[in-house]
């Protein structure tokens, strides 16, 4: 279960990074448990990614050990409450978009709009993730989470600070194990519709043609990233294969064979570019992630 000197450029959907160290993909929490063990016999750092899309690993890779919370743990099972509601209990390996297709199929609504978001559900989690309206805290109900330490947490929505792009589980950093839902019974032809709609819109305005993190900024109080960097005249602006995306300015792309100092550097020079036309400072969405911690 334990890799060593994995190329991360292959766990992360920008396409870009060197080789870890040491590579584990956890099937239970006592795999979990042995991988920080490793880490602190080896004094080694220890990074905890999902299916890796929204990072910007270096291009010298990462000196410690990277654990993916991934198809290890991507069970997912439901109960029925009643003849309205139904409790989904999942791992937090389960894609965003496998756990949509399940959902789906048993004909429950509310989950549509994560369908397209391309991370696991506990990044979703751990950054609140949302689109078209849609966010995880809409449905959820509690999380299982373990720290560095090996303790297990159980939190209440309530108790999760669940914010835009933000949660209790960055701030402690913890890990999500697993997450409990409450979804409603809808009508299977209407969420399917929903879903390919929702499918559409990405296709039509985000450059899912080229390897990305996604949206490369936050969103601004009272702003869009994407209108910002357009109106700066940055459309199509490139560091190397780094480039602003001509279809989306929110979105830094991999044009071809893209190195993470090339996206820092366009990163930071739209950054500077905005902030000198508009006084508006642009926050990185991506999660930049140097060689050592």
């Amino acid at each position: 279960k334990i890799k060593e000197n994995e190329i991360l450029a292959n766990h992360c959907s920008f396409h870009i990074g060197g080789q870890a160290k040491y590579y584990v993909v956890p099937e239970n929490e006592d795999e979990i448990k042995e991988a920080f063990n490793l880490s602190k016999e080896k004094s080694l750092p220890l990074y905890v990614i999902g299916r890796g899309s929204n990072l910007l690993f270096d291009d010298e890779g990462f000196q410690g050990i990277i654990m993916e919370i991934g198809k290890g743990m991507s069970k997912i099972e439901s109960r029925s409450l009643d003849e309205k509601r139904t409790l989904v209990k999942a791992e937090a390996g389960i894609s965003m978009a496998n756990m949509a297709s399940q959902l789906a199929k048993w004909e429950l609504t509310g989950f549509e709009c994560q369908a397209g978001i391309p991370g696991t559900l506990g990044g979703g989690i751990v950054m609140n993730a949302g689109a078209y309206g849609g966010e995880i805290k809409d449905n959820i109900v509690s999380v299982k989470s373990i720290d560095r330490n090996g303790q297990i947490h159980k939190y209440k929505k309530e108790e999760m600070d669940l914010g835009y792009r933000t949660s209790i589980f960055q701030r402690n950093d913890e890990i999500v194990i697993e997450a409990e839902f409450i979804f409603e019974k809808g009508n299977s032809q209407d969420i399917l519709d929903k879903m390919k709609d929702l499918a559409k819109k990405r296709t039509d305005k985000q450059p899912l043609e080229f390897p990305s993190a996604g949206s490369t900024f936050k969103r601004p109080e009272g702003y869009f990233a994407g209108k910002l960097i357009e109106d700066a005249g940055l459309r199509g602006y490139r560091v190397g294969d780094a480039m602003v995306s001509e279809k989306h300015c929110g979105f830094v792309i991999n044009a071809g064979n893209a190195t993470s100092k090339d996206v820092l550097q366009l990163m930071s020079d739209v950054t500077k570019k905005v902030w000198d036309e508009f006084k508006v400072e642009l926050e990185p969405e991506v999660r930049i992630i140097p060689k050592s911690l």
